[in-house]
């Protein structure tokens, strides 16, 4: 029974099993019985259930030793990165170098600037003097790069612009009369960006941030103010703002209202936003493209549907997902056919099928917290992002 004794002095004391102190056969009785004759029929049960004791005890030692170690169990083809940050920071953007993918920035609440040079392992804080000198508390909701220049806004409003690949920034001065607060920006070219505000604004650069061009002509309050009998319900005396913008490769735009029942897009060339019925009953979360040129819809209580085709429309079909009832709060495509969706108590689902089906990722469970965006730099490197510094690496 050595083996029994090893496994169970690995085993803590709760689980190990209390000596017998009843003999069924005298020591020496069974070592003369074993020299004299074949064992008996006594003596064969004996043996038996010694064997059974033994492979009980092996079996209970297998089934609670794996418990110890499920804790460490890491996710599936994700890893959590832990960053130096105070609690309870939420983090907004990512952006890497386009000539460096090593190089990459993170931005988040509460002046929250990060910055790593090894794809996102590791990451530290990022001090910007033109950020600083004011006693504001920014929140930095969007950053984008082309080539070694790149973007970085925030709100209250500010501005950085870098041509160095970030080893430098500067502030750009913006007129204290732009309307809403700035939630997204891409840069397009050299010194060229185009920059959104959450009421609708889309306005373009081309020397540097230093002139900008409106691109739509009214604000969305003012189209839809304006447009009372185009029949969107909720748009009447709309006085809301966006409460996300999504941006295609070919330079669309699609926006959800705040209150979620409608949503607007823009192509470039339009003067106004053009608005859309929701085309399910409960409110819409999120929208944004998929890699076909198509567009996805989250609706509020975790639903995902489909545009049918590609391009704008609002003929869309529900897609079953497995979220416990927890929303889904952004979609990412890693590829044509690969992405991945997360959302409330550290949901994350994958489909492999373009979206025609999704599978949960049990591991991500155990992650308390809201997994708000998904963004994939390319098919090699993505990354989830959370509240409370949550941050999930692709591994693939």
């Amino acid at each position: 029974m050595a083996t029994s004794s090893s496994i169970l002095s690995s085993l803590p004391p709760r689980f190990r099993s209390r000596p017998n102190t009843r003999r069924l056969l005298p020591l020496a009785t069974a070592a003369a019985a074993s020299q004299s004759s074949p064992p008996n029929d006594n003596q064969l049960v004996i043996s038996r259930r010694r064997e059974l004791i033994g492979a009980a005890v092996a079996i209970a030692a297998t089934s609670v030793l794996p418990v110890a170690r499920a804790a460490d169990d890491p996710l599936a083809e994700w890893e959590r990165v832990y960053l130096p940050i105070d609690p309870g920071v939420v983090l907004l953007d990512i952006a890497f170098v386009p000539d460096d993918p090593f190089h990459g920035f993170l931005l988040g609440t509460r002046q929250t600037i990060l910055e790593t040079k090894d794809g996102g392992s590791t990451w530290f804080p990022r001090s910007i003097a033109s950020a600083e000198e004011e006693d504001f508390n920014y929140r930095f909701n969007s950053i984008s790069f082309i080539g070694k220049e790149g973007w970085i806004i925030g709100k209250p409003a500010i501005l950085l612009y870098t041509a160095d690949a970030g080893e430098n920034w500067q502030r750009i001065p913006l007129s204290a009369q732009l309307p809403g607060d700035m939630v997204y920006i891409k840069a397009t070219g050299e010194k060229s960006a185009e920059m959104v505000t959450d009421q609708g604004a889309i306005y373009v650069t081309a020397n540097g941030g230093y002139n900008w061009k409106a691109a739509v002509q009214e604000t969305v309050s003012a189209t839809l103010n304006r447009t009372v009998s185009s029949g969107i319900s909720g748009a009447s005396y709309y006085t809301g703002t966006f409460s996300s913008v999504n941006r295609s490769p070919e330079g669309n735009y699609v926006a959800v209202s705040s209150r979620g029942n409608f949503y607007m897009t823009w192509e470039p060339g339009q003067a106004f936003w053009q608005p859309h019925n929701r085309a399910v009953a409960r409110r819409i979360q999120n929208m944004g493209w998929r890699a076909d040129g198509g567009l996805w819809l989250l609706v509020r209580g975790g639903g995902l549907y489909l545009s049918k085709g590609t391009g704008i429309t609002e003929d869309f079909e529900e897609v079953p997902v497995q979220s416990r009832g927890f929303g889904i709060l952004d979609v990412g495509f890693r590829s044509s056919d690969e992405a991945w969706a997360a959302g409330g108590s550290g949901i994350l689902l994958k489909t492999r099928n373009s979206g025609k089906s999704w599978t949960r990722d049990k591991a991500a469970d155990s992650i308390a917290a809201n997994l708000y965006s998904v963004k994939f730099i390319n098919e090699r490197q993505g990354f989830v992002l959370g509240n409370d510094g949550v941050l999930l690496k692709y591994q693939g």
